[in-house]
């Protein structure tokens, strides 16, 4: 714990960001246009037609969910306030330095938590997030490497809060998997998430190498917003192909004997989506058809942002060369992103969903150059 000059120098430095950065906000729009909503929620005959309110509904939830978040910051600089007054009066004793301790590092979370959210100025960046995983060649090794990121990435989002539905999961013969497909529902999961598109690299001793000897992995990641029905792409019944199948599973009673899981083929850009998680093949049809249009969405979005130097589109292989990021078990512990240069020596807290700061300085990094994502 750091004596009293320390954490004094630290609350003012961070009092200073706090100002500087709640001067950016829009707290006052935020909590004007939720007072919007919910007087037209609760207007007579408002929920006559509960499915029109659908859009308004998520954008109320979002706006909450933002306003939550300006609550809890303002909420921790006024604690440390109060504890730096106290460890004023008394700067030798031990419980309120240790208070003060607590609260300086719980305000630089959240100065460092909503200053994100200043970056994210594009139009999908609070949208919900469709992420799918695929392994590269290397058979049992890459698509357990593929497992370990799907387990990454559940961890992450269940630090942030986020929901996660597994929508597709195809598992490995031996061991990991062969793909995977999830929806992560929360606010900006798209825009913390998007940069994760890409090859992720993995070294380390091959646990199915009797020999030990060092092995090189790859899986590709990619991150689409889900737009629900919002996405405005034209999909016409003749450029799809449907097929339905059995659900694959673990055996026993929970294999679905009936043919529900859907897969979903849009003919002219050969884009293929799946979904088998429901037991109604009506709603894994659903699902596979929004799929499809969020990564149509997605494709037409790349289109039009040619100039984007982090686009995912010049992928070959999932290979050499192409790694955005590389993750070193063997011979050293090292997590690096080969784009905004950050490491982490902490290997094993990062494979465990601990990608904020990374993730944290990608986006200062796109965002310092004027970088479309």
């Amino acid at each position: 714990m750091l004596e009293y000059p320390e954490l004094k120098a630290a609350s003012a430095d961070l009092l200073d960001q706090y100002e500087s950065l709640w001067g950016r906000l829009d707290y006052a729009e935020t909590k004007t246009r939720l007072d919007e909503i919910e007087k037209e929620l609760s207007k007579p005959g408002a929920w006559d037609n509960p499915e029109a309110l659908t859009p308004l509904l998520k954008e109320k939830s979002q706006l909450a969910t933002k306003l939550e978040m300006y609550d809890g910051l303002s909420e921790a600089k006024d604690d440390l306030d109060a504890w730096l007054e106290l460890a004023q009066e008394d700067p030798g004793e031990e419980e309120s330095l240790s208070a003060l301790d607590a609260q300086v590092r719980l305000l630089r979370e959240r100065l460092a938590g909503t200053e994100l959210a200043t970056m994210f100025a594009f139009e999908h960046d609070k949208s919900n997030a469709i992420l799918e995983i695929h392994p590269g060649a290397g058979g049992v090794e890459s698509q357990d490497w593929a497992e370990m990121l799907l387990r990454m990435y559940n961890r992450y989002a269940e630090r942030k809060g986020f929901k996660v539905t597994q929508l597709d999961y195809q598992a490995g013969e031996e061991a990991g998997l062969k793909s995977v497909t999830l929806q992560i529902e929360g606010l900006f999961a798209y825009g913390l998430l998007k940069g994760e598109t890409g090859v992720h690299r993995l070294i380390r001793i091959s646990p199915f190498d009797s020999s030990g000897r060092r092995h090189t992995s790859f899986a590709s990641v990619d991150v689409y917003p889900d737009m629900d029905e919002d996405i405005e792409i034209e999909v016409k019944d003749e450029d799809l192909r449907i097929d339905t199948f059995r659900s694959s599973g673990p055996g026993g009673q929970s294999v679905n004997k009936t043919s529900s899981a859907v897969r979903i083929t849009h003919i002219p850009t050969g884009i293929v989506a799946q979904c088998q998680n429901e037991k109604s093949q009506h709603r894994n049809k659903a699902t596979a058809l929004r799929l499809v249009k969020a990564r149509l969405y997605e494709r037409e979005l790349k289109k039009i942002e040619e100039s984007r130097r982090q686009d995912y589109q010049a992928k070959d292989a999932i290979a050499w060369g192409s790694q955005i990021r590389t993750y070193t078990l063997q011979p050293y512990r090292l997590v690096k992103d080969h784009r905004s240069n950050s490491e982490s020596g902490n290997v094993d807290a990062f494979l465990d969903g601990d990608l904020d700061e990374m993730i944290r300085n990608y986006l200062l990094f796109i965002h310092a150059h004027g970088q479309k994502n």
